[in-house]
């Protein structure tokens, strides 16, 4: 099945690589991990005003006015940028919680028993009374445990939710394809750059093949947001971000392993999203049930 976006789908994707290029560049980027928990008021308005979050809601509500696969394009940008912040939370209360649609409020959800960037949302959507902070993984995604599972939070189990985040992790591996692929040019060894040897051409054939896939599975979901396919979905952007992820470290050698690196970064954040509404058991046992019917 191929995909073919139409000229404002094009301008809105290029629009949120240019506005994150400039507001959250590499620079941006470190000096965030730098300052962990500290989210980027400023930044987190200009999204606002850019009709990140408000894309979905109706005009005549004050929104953009358009649909899933538009939210869809913008996530994926965000998940290529590390963007951090509750992203999904704050975008699924526009038009519900007063201010997330403009960025004004940042807005949190408890999600199973775990809550992101709870200490910097103004609205947590769930019960999040007695949570406990946790040591994340991911130095952009502060993490709160809360004492039980929430069973009636609008967390990200909602299948919109678990859509976005899947639209995140194919942000996240075309990410590493294109740092994998660099690297690979850039970097000699024997006199000649390390991408003609024959196992980096097949790291980077992989990286490709799988996120590709994930893309097309992605953007299908987003057309017929179908539960099932949204939980296909998210298995693919899944393995294609971790495992991309894995293999641009490869692709990297020693080097990839270094905190100045950024390999590491994407990695870590492709971990913590895989968490994110019961990680894969639920999209497997969903998809389990669907075939047996």
């Amino acid at each position: 099945m191929r995909f073919q976006l139409t000229e404002d789908q094009r301008a809105l994707r290029a629009g949120m690589r240019e506005l994150l290029e400039r507001r959250f560049g590499r620079e941006a980027l470190r000096a965030a991990v730098d300052a962990p928990g500290r989210l980027d008021r400023e930044l987190w308005r200009a999204l606002g005003d850019a009709g990140f979050f408000a894309l979905r809601l109706p005009e005549a509500d004050g929104g953009v006015g358009l649909g899933l696969p538009e939210a869809v394009l913008a996530f994926e940008e965000a998940g290529r940028a590390l963007l951090p912040g509750p992203l999904a939370a704050t975008h699924l209360a526009a038009g519900a919680v007063p201010g997330a649609a403009t960025g004004e409020t940042v807005v949190a959800a408890v999600d199973g028993e775990l809550v992101e960037w709870l200490e910097a949302a103004d609205v947590v959507r769930g019960q999040a009374s007695g949570a406990v902070p946790l040591r994340s993984l991911d130095p952009l995604t502060p993490l709160h445990r809360t004492p039980a599972a929430d069973a009636t939070g609008t967390g990200t189990q909602d299948p919109v939710a678990v859509l976005l985040t899947a639209a995140e992790q194919l942000g996240t591996a075309v990410r590493v394809g294109e740092l994998a692929v660099q690297h690979a040019r850039n970097r000699t060894q024997f006199g000649q750059p390390i991408g003609a040897f024959q196992a980096v051409k097949h790291l980077c054939a992989d990286l490709l093949v799988r996120t590709e896939t994930a893309r097309v599975a992605v953007y299908a979901a987003a057309v017929t947001a179908d539960p099932a396919d949204i939980a296909a979905a998210r298995l693919l952007a899944d393995e294609a971000a971790v495992q991309g992820a894995r293999d641009c470290l490869q692709v990297h050698g020693g080097m990839g392993f270094t905190w100045e690196a950024d390999v590491h970064l994407h990695l870590k954040r492709a971990w913590v999203r895989a968490r994110r509404g019961g990680g894969s058991t639920e999209s497997e046992e969903l998809l389990a049930a669907r075939l047996a019917v």
